[in-house]
């Protein structure tokens, strides 16, 4: 059996002509993961395909394929999906859109796996083999991931010369958080689900890196399981990069033991300097911390931050894109990281604007984060899509580079060439923005009673 695993992209990352350079990607885990699962005993032959480094052939020689969507690249996987059945190629569709969205997906597929896919994706294969496929493969009720016996992800399968890193590591799934515009919740519950913390100190020692990075949701999340992580960790001497909240602050010793764990980086969801806005997002809980303090404590503890940003809130107005650059460059994150506010299908907030009547399209390439897709509330379509992309080039200005990182008290090799890859992203977005909305939608200043039937939307 040959097997052909591929992570299809949307029009910011697709390889040819794609705004990432290598200084910003890091080898994704899912491909990887999938691959370790395939049951031994089927001695298949496995290729890899991640669309943002690589360009596809045009004819693969697999029996299956099978392809991880997100929102923003289900079009270009319905796309490949059509080219490879014609070539009587069986497809098999999974990831968190096919989860959101199962019965759109199922239209595209011979199969499609909803949820996490460590039980379903090797029954598939197993009947695929045995010439009875069905339709649609379930994650369990009972589902879990403490399985002192899962199989390591292959990463050898990957060409390490396309990623910063290949050192990529999981040690729990989802998050305890409803926050209002994550798909994570909407797709697979507030449940997180923890591997053995055994099976994730063997998985790092394996590797062999001294340099890894978390995708966790959120590390932190159950405090009591991320204290005795990090304390394993200690012992490792190794250097990790990773996702928290900031409620991390509320506990200097526990934030000095992520220190002395090796953390040397976290992403925080920092989300919105206007605090009604905190409560639009069902995100109260950043309000229980002062941002700045939290900043200052991590970065005496020599932790990297990057901070990330939403724009588009309900009570966002045209005045926080600069309040929010002045925020980042004052306090030295490090690497602040912009986005659009976006209500991805399946969320809460994708069900409040559709009431509302706010959703302006659902062309699925433009739910990338970087796109208006919604009628904002305080400000015109125009004025969300332009003060984003000024906060990102005003943020990665050299100027503001050297100031955010000397206030961080940062200047790292790693910090200047992040940076440097963040100043090509945001002095280039402007091309990958491929939505040409009409006047009377751009410019509307306000929400309209009758925004959905007024929106004529062209995109390209």
């Amino acid at each position: 059996m040959k097997i052909a695993l591929i992570s299809p992209k949307g029009p910011l990352y697709r390889h040819r002509g794609g705004i990432f350079k290598k200084s910003l990607r890091y080898q994704p885990l899912t491909l990887t993961t999938l691959a370790a699962l395939v049951p031994p005993e089927l001695g298949a032959e496995l290729s890899l395909y991640d669309e943002g480094i690589v360009e596809l052939p045009n004819e693969i020689a697999a029996d299956l394929i099978g392809m991880t969507v997100i929102t923003g690249t289900a079009p270009r996987a319905y796309e490949l999906a059509a080219h490879f059945r014609a070539r009587g190629k069986t497809v098999v569709l999974g990831g968190p859109h096919v989860t959101l969205l199962p019965n759109e997906a199922a239209e595209h597929a011979d199969s499609i796996c909803v949820g996490y896919a460590e039980d379903s994706w090797p029954q598939l294969l197993r009947d695929f083999a045995a010439g009875s496929l069905k339709p649609a493969y379930y994650q369990s009720p009972d589902f879990t991931l403490d399985r002192p016996q899962m199989p390591f992800a292959r990463r050898d399968l990957f060409d390490s010369r396309n990623f910063l890193t290949q050192a990529v590591f999981e040690a729990t799934r989802s998050c305890a958080h409803d926050c209002e515009f994550c798909v994570a919740p909407a797709a697979w519950g507030r449940k997180q689900y923890q591997k053995p913390i055994d099976w994730v100190i063997r998985d790092i020692q394996q590797f062999g890196q001294k340099k890894i990075l978390f995708v966790d949701l959120n590390l932190i999340s159950d405090k009591e399981y991320a204290r005795e992580l990090f304390t394993r960790l200690i012992p490792l001497n190794i250097e990790w990069f990773g996702l928290s909240t900031v409620l991390l602050g509320h506990d200097r010793k526990f934030m000095e033991l992520v220190a002395r764990s090796g953390c040397k980086g976290l992403l925080l969801g920092l989300e919105t300097v206007t605090p009604e806005s905190l409560r639009d997002a069902r995100k109260r809980f950043n309000a229980s911390v002062d941002f700045r303090s939290v900043i200052d404590d991590l970065h005496q503890l020599g932790i990297a931050i990057q901070g990330c940003f939403v724009f588009g809130l309900d009570h966002d107005t045209p005045d926080v894109f600069q309040t929010t650059v002045e925020f980042a460059i004052e306090t030295g994150i490090d690497l602040p990281r912009y986005a659009v506010l976006t209500p991805f299908p399946g969320t809460p907030l994708h069900a409040r604007f559709e009431r509302e009547g706010r959703i302006l399209t659902r062309d699925w390439t433009l739910y990338d984060a970087q796109h208006v897709v919604f009628q904002p509330r305080n400000m015109s379509v125009r004025e969300l899509a332009e003060g984003h992309e000024r906060a990102w080039k005003q943020t990665y200005r050299w100027s503001a580079i050297g100031r955010r990182l000397w206030r961080a008290g940062n200047l790292r090799p790693l910090a200047l060439t992040a940076n440097t890859g963040y100043r090509f992203y945001a002095h280039n977005l402007h091309r990958f923005y491929n939505c040409d909305w009409p006047i009377d939608v751009i410019d509307r200043p306000r929400v309209a009673p009758d925004a959905a039937a007024a929106a004529r939307v062209v995109c390209g």
